[in-house]
């Protein structure tokens, strides 16, 4: 699909998206559920502005008692003529019954049918942590997510769901067979065995492509955000009352990144606050800031690598950091007081926090955001964390330890930062043996992580 095309069905999008987030805080959940479904019909690939904030109305509106969809709608709502109705059909029913893993499935079905990549994967993530969580976990559920991640290309998350219908049906050749053709599809991922000539010759082609595609879809670009701006602006000046028309202006200025187009969008954005009283025009704007000043920080990065020792410009940086960091937990500790419910600002506003050392303001909040499938593990290990720095060891050893035993693979970023926070909570309660176990094992994985070989080499060392 064109740019010029995407643009317009996401601001299309973002105008039923705004009325169901509105519609949510009023606990108009049925129509909020409706608004959402008809702004992912105009982009159907929305995960972050769409589908998460739906699935998260979905729990909302159950712990608020509220009903399953009815005979007259499962009817209504069954299957539909193109692959994009069947997937949004099935959201519709998970969104009024988020307990029953099988919408989920025909949902999942037809996103990888579509196409929708994203939402694909975003959706088995979810339907895989809350098979693992059910008491009775379901064999074709983790068959059907196993194909799913194999579609995807993400042969590891195939290998983690083959294993577990593995357990639940010991003994199935087929299934060992599977399990036997994933692992060496993810050896070739992984090794590139399967792509003749030399592999550090084809990433750097491949970064050079990259480079040039970059560079030429700016060129492309730069008269189209300036129409956008002249657009958005007569739009504005036709009609001043609609948000998205504010809304639209402002996204359209933040894109040139330049510091005169960004203020003039954050104070648009704060004028239309003040005057309506409604946070998501503030909530915009302080995104807006935030980019603003992570742009800042690239450029003044950037200066100092050509020019080290200039102590101006590392003076300004640090402010700039100092700057950046205040503001985002205002900005989050706002999204968080205005939207109670979104246990996304609480994981963020968390965050933030933790950064600062504030972990007994932290911890609350992350246990909070545990009940999100979504951010479960990553919540979990900075409880662990914040115990670690607290010097409760014992207690961020169990929060690791549970961590671990949670999260289904065993060998990425994740995991391995899990196994590394749980040895140093051993070696700092003094358990030498168990945490050099856990080091060992983590360099047998990857030798090069962080500096676990000079730690196993340290705890090896006779000790006097």
């Amino acid at each position: 699909m064109p740019e010029e095309d995407i643009i317009q069905a996401l601001t299309k999008a973002r105008a039923f998206f705004e009325k169901a987030q509105k519609a949510a805080e009023s606990k108009n959940f049925d129509y909020a559920i409706d608004m959402y479904i008809e702004g992912l019909r105009c982009a159907p690939d929305a995960t972050e502005e769409g589908h998460l904030p739906l699935a998260e109305l979905a729990l909302q509106r159950q712990g608020k008692a509220g009903k399953k969809p009815s005979i007259i709608e499962r009817v209504k709502r069954m299957g539909g003529k193109t692959t994009l109705e069947q997937m949004l059909n099935a959201e519709y029913l998970f969104a009024k019954d988020p307990e029953h893993l099988p919408y989920a499935e025909a949902m999942l079905k037809a996103a990888l049918g579509a196409g929708f990549k994203k939402t694909a994967n975003w959706i088995a993530n979810l339907i895989f942590q809350t098979n693992n969580a059910s008491e009775k976990p379901s064999v074709q559920t983790y068959i059907r997510l196993k194909d799913s991640y194999a579609a995807l290309g993400q042969y590891d998350k195939a290998i983690a769901a083959c294993q577990r219908a593995m357990k639940l049906r010991p003994g199935d050749g087929e299934l060992a067979e599977d399990y036997k053709n994933l692992s060496a599809e993810l050896t070739m991922v992984r090794g590139k065995y399967d792509v003749e000539g030399d592999f550090r010759e084809s990433i750097k082609d491949r970064h050079g492509q990259e480079k040039l595609h970059s560079q030429s879809s700016v060129v492309k670009t730069d008269d189209y955000r300036v129409s956008t701006i002249d657009e958005a602006r007569k739009k504005l000046a036709k009609d001043p009352y609609p948000p998205m028309n504010i809304f639209n202006l402002a996204d359209a200025l933040s894109d040139l990144e330049n510091d005169k187009a960004e203020n003039e969008a954050v104070e648009l954005l704060e004028n239309a606050y003040k005057t309506r009283d409604d946070f998501s025009f503030k909530q915009r704007a302080g995104q807006i800031r935030i980019r603003q000043l992570k742009r800042r920080i690239r450029e003044t990065k950037a200066a100092l690598d050509v020019n080290p020792g200039d102590n101006k410009t590392r003076a300004r940086l640090e402010e700039l950091a100092a700057q950046l960091n205040n503001t985002e937990i205002e900005h989050y500790r706002l999204c968080m007081d205005n939207y109670p419910t979104d246990l996304q600002y609480k994981y963020e506003y968390a965050v933030r926090l933790v950064r600062n050392r504030r972990y007994n303001e932290a911890i609350p909040l992350l246990q909070e955001a545990q009940k999100d499938p979504r951010r479960k593990i990553v919540s979990m290990n900075m409880v662990g964390f914040c115990f670690f720095m607290k010097g409760w060891f014992p207690d961020a050893i169990d929060i690791f330890t549970q961590a671990m035993e949670s999260y289904e693979i065993k060998d990425d970023v994740t995991a391995k930062e899990l196994r590394y926070n749980l040895a140093r909570a051993y070696e700092e309660k003094g358990e030498v043996e168990k945490s050099l176990e856990i080091y060992r094992k983590l360099a047998q994985l990857d030798f090069g992580y962080r500096d676990v070989s000079q730690r196993v080499d340290k705890l090896r060392e006779p000790r006097s």
